[in-house]
């Protein structure tokens, strides 16, 4: 008997899944003749091709400001928060009530009360453990909530995809970008186990008006009809200093902008690349970018978290290290705390920061935002804080991670075969 035509949703899903294949190996094309022959991160062609694979475009006149752990870019953040006057967009991946969680509520509903237009949306798996009476707090007070894909039946073939941009834009003129949440963890005792070692950014300039533009075309697609109009769109944000600097989204809209980013400036790099990373699961194009990278005489560090214990994610990342190690990548696993920044410096004068992580989850799964910056100044400033970090690390010897136990081998290799999920 002749077997039965596949039925119409059938071959139209097929159909899909072949177009997303077909478009995906033709954006990896496109990549890998990039990479082929880079242009060095000094040279024109490198800022050129980050516009042309990416549509991302820096501009100059910026100020970004290093905020260090929960006792400066908490602060940092609510003040700016209390001195809006027409606007505050604010979204983040987790959100737990507590002690932070109380300051940015009464912080948000005086604003909102007082006429200032603001607009609230937050991951809803990472605000599982935000209370409902928090909710209500917020939303009484005139806050506008929407909670990212709720778990409905409609969401449930996307419930894998999460939006872990940690941004904040007041007014059009004050951004914030990095990747702490919202929790008590982050707050105190940096040298604690318990608690988390991180990083956010204040900016100032242009590149602000990127970052509102980031949140604004996802408020429009998530929020439909609980959308509200206010004052009017915000003024360009006016100079305020020497740095070229621009923001950049990755997930719907700008697909794999961040992993496209992330190994174009590997492949530029002529002299050091120096990597914070709270979570480190590169990919085979990465890892060999990588060693490409030491062999033209690149050195290259890692700092990671140093707790691994039987953290998947963890695991599966020291299941991709043995080949890096063996190229002359260093290692450093940090101690006092738990490690939660996504940093990447590159020939001392190349800077992205913010919510990305070295991950296919981060490439090609979440909604993600970072900067980049083109700026020697800026850079070295970045470079103390990973000196310091490192201070705080611990340096991992090859032949001591060779010298690995079978089970662990063993636990890492069925870790990393997840990774793509990592």
């Amino acid at each position: 008997m002749n077997a039965k035509p596949a039925s119409w949703p059938v071959r139209l899903f097929a159909a899909l899944l072949w177009a997303l294949l077909l478009s995906s190996c033709a954006s990896d094309r496109v990549l890998r003749q990039h990479l082929k022959n880079p242009a060095p991160i000094s040279d024109a062609r490198f800022e050129e091709t980050i516009g042309e694979l990416t549509g991302t475009r820096l501009l100059g006149g910026n100020r970004i400001t290093e905020l260090v752990n929960g006792e400066q870019f908490f602060p940092a953040m609510i003040e700016a928060i209390r001195h809006a006057q027409s606007s505050i967009h604010f979204e983040n991946f987790v959100w737990r009530s507590g002690d932070v969680s109380d300051q940015f509520i009464a912080a948000l509903s005086e604003r909102a009360r007082s006429g200032v237009k603001v607009n609230f949306l937050v991951d809803a798996l990472g605000s599982i453990h935000f209370k409902n009476d928090d909710w209500e707090r917020l939303r009484e007070s005139g806050v506008h909530c929407v909670k990212y894909k709720p778990l409905r039946l409609h969401t449930l073939f996307s419930v894998n995809q999460r939006t872990h941009r940690k941004i904040l834009i007041v007014d059009g003129k004050i951004g914030f970008v990095g990747g702490i949440s919202i929790a008590d963890e982050w707050l105190y005792e940096t040298d604690n186990p318990g608690r988390w070692r991180d990083s956010h950014y204040r900016l100032e300039g242009p590149a602000v008006g990127q970052l509102d533009e980031i949140f604004e075309a996802h408020w429009s697609r998530v929020a439909g009809k609980c959308a509200v109009s206010g004052r009017g769109k915000n003024p360009p944000a006016e100079t305020s200093g020497a740095c070229a600097a621009a923001c950049f989204l990755s997930g719907i809209g700008g697909e794999e902008n961040a992993r496209r980013i992330y190994l174009l400036s590997i492949a530029g790099a002529r002299q050091s690349i120096r990597m914070a990373q709270s979570y480190f699961v590169p990919d085979d194009l990465a890892r060999r970018l990588l060693i490409e990278a030491r062999r033209r005489g690149v050195r290259v560090e890692v700092i990671t978290p140093g707790n691994v214990n039987l953290n998947l994610v963890r695991r599966a990342s020291r299941s991709r290290w043995k080949k890096l190690l063996d190229a002359g990548v260093e290692f450093y696993e940090y101690q006092p705390a738990k490690y939660h920044l996504k940093l990447l410096i590159v020939d001392d004068v190349w800077t992205t920061a913010g919510s990305v992580n070295f991950d296919d989850r981060s490439f090609g799964i979440n909604e993600e935002a970072n900067f980049i910056a083109l700026d020697r100044e800026f850079a070295a400033t970045q470079i103390d804080t990973f000196e310091a970090d490192k201070k705080l690390s611990r340096a991992v010897v090859p032949e001591e991670f060779r010298r690995r136990s079978i089970w662990i081998k063993s636990l890492e290799k069925l870790a990393g075969l997840l990774r793509f999920q990592l």
